[in-house]
């Protein structure tokens, strides 16, 4: 019997049907419409002003910023069941988006997992090879680089905060390999939990009925104002008018770790707080305040504060810790950088010597080497039969031998959903409590797991 899964993500690799047997097609015609003409300003007549909508300036607006993503990716042993079958490359696409105009690019990790050969096409129709900078499988999130000789456009970022249930979104990607495909929808709800199967799930996307088509995936969703809102990830299959996307605020946070992962190791010492809303005479304004200043760090010595709000780097605008990675990205140590700041209604600049920062581990190397347990997200219908109020867990995916989870009893399979007090749902949570200042004074670390449908208890071994 076949079975069909119930949601699946908004990218394509193709396959073909062949005498009854799943074959991997070699090749996978891709539709490549001639490019439009250019805009041109039309006469500011009756005919046009009709014509010309709120949708269409967002289209334009946005268009600059969409890219098409074809890859390749050698096709595994399952993927050939024929006696005799010679292995050929699966292709693969998806969207991409541009965030930095030198050619950095946002896209879902799903889209360039595995792939050997990536490419990109621009709204010119230049195409260009891609190179994959850093991926974040928790999140389904990836950074690509490309090398355009040019300034890129960049899209808009919006907050996914201030989401209204019924405005209107516009939806662009390479749906079905038509490239720049618009759909037009609205925000169906916000904060939803979605599991593509027992082992991947996603947690507080947007729902919209604005079509997200196969190929869409990675791809923009903007307000009217065509300020990106989301990123295009999955849609449900045998249901009309059901799409997903990835909110922007969890992808500026991700990217900005992403693109530092590329910096490397160059401390500044300044942590902020994304994009926090001022109000004002004319309305609302979005700053990045600082949260926190090392002590001893080249920002402390600088002068910077808890409190200031940064407002630029170089001449990068400063609006979130991403825009603080794009200042820094070609940056090395010793490199003296010019910090913008308004400090009680004044603005200030001072010149921040960038130093060597400690190495940078991610948090599932540090999860793997202090507890034993490689984790993977999975949404509250895994836990529901054990206890309906769990919001998800993490679903234990291997285990190192002698570590602390292996003498705790730990079973590959088992569902980690708490620790101590705390819910365990992200693989930050599990940071959260390593990092925990008063960790000494609560271990041994009660643990809570399900298996077989069953809640069960225990105590980690001593976590160093």
């Amino acid at each position: 019997m076949l079975k069909i899964r119930s949601l699946f993500f908004a990218s394509i690799f193709a396959s073909t049907l062949v005498g009854g047997w799943a074959v991997k097609a070699e090749t996978l015609p891709i539709a490549t419409p001639q490019a439009p003409a250019p805009f041109a300003a039309q006469p500011a007549n009756r005919y046009w002003n009709l014509r010309q909508t709120p949708i269409t300036d967002v289209v334009r607006k946005v268009r600059g910023a969409v890219v098409n993503i074809q890859s390749e990716k050698p096709a595994s042993s399952d993927d050939f069941s024929m006696v005799g079958s010679a292995k050929s490359n699966i292709n693969g696409m998806g969207t991409g988006i541009i965030i930095d105009s030198r050619g950095y690019i946002i896209t879902n990790n799903h889209v360039v997992e595995d792939v050997s050969i990536l490419r990109v096409r621009l709204s010119d129709n230049t195409q260009l090879p891609a190179q994959v900078i850093a991926r974040d499988p928790e999140h389904d999130l990836a950074l690509l680089k490309i090398d355009a000789k040019k300034s890129l456009p960049v899209i808009t970022l919006g907050t996914a905060s201030d989401l209204m249930v019924g405005e209107t979104v516009v939806a662009i990607g390479n749906a079905y390999g038509y490239e720049h495909t618009v759909t037009v929808g609205v925000v169906s709800a916000t904060r939803r939990d979605v599991s593509l199967n027992k082992e991947i799930s996603y947690k507080g996307l947007i729902q919209t009925d604005a079509s997200i088509n196969p190929g869409n995936s990675g791809g923009p969703l903007v307000n009217i104002h065509g300020e990106l809102i989301g990123v295009n990830v999955a849609i449900r299959a045998g249901a009309q008018g059901i799409g997903f996307a990835i909110p922007v605020d969890t992808m500026v946070r991700v990217s900005a770790e992403l693109m530092g992962s590329k910096r490397g190791n160059v401390k500044h010492g300044v942590g902020l707080r994304n994009e926090v809303k001022l109000e004002q005479t004319d309305g609302i304004r979005r700053a990045a305040m600082v949260d926190a200043v090392e002590g001893g760090s080249p920002g402390s010595r600088a002068g910077i504060n808890k409190g200031d709000e940064l407002l630029a780097i170089e001449d990068f605008q400063v609006k979130s810790s991403l825009d603080v990675e794009r200042a820094l990205v070609d940056k090395s140590p010793g490199d003296k950088v010019v910090f913008h700041f308004r400090r009680d209604g004044s603005e200030q600049k001072v010149e921040v010597t960038l130093e060597p920062g400690k190495p940078v581990i991610a948090v599932a190397e540090v999860v793997w080497r202090r507890i034993g347990l490689k984790v993977q997200p999975i949404s509250s219908d895994a836990v529901a039969k054990a206890n309906n109020q769990l919001h998800g867990g993490l679903l234990i995916n291997e285990i190192r031998p002698e570590s602390v989870a292996a003498r705790a009893g730990f079973q590959k399979g088992d569902i980690l959903v708490g620790l101590h007090q705390w819910e365990m749902i992200s693989i930050d949570n599990i940071s959260f409590v390593l990092n925990h200042p008063e960790l000494p004074t609560f271990q041994p670390v009660r643990f809570f797991i399900v298996r077989a449908g069953q809640v069960h208890r225990g105590f980690l071994p001593h976590i160093d």
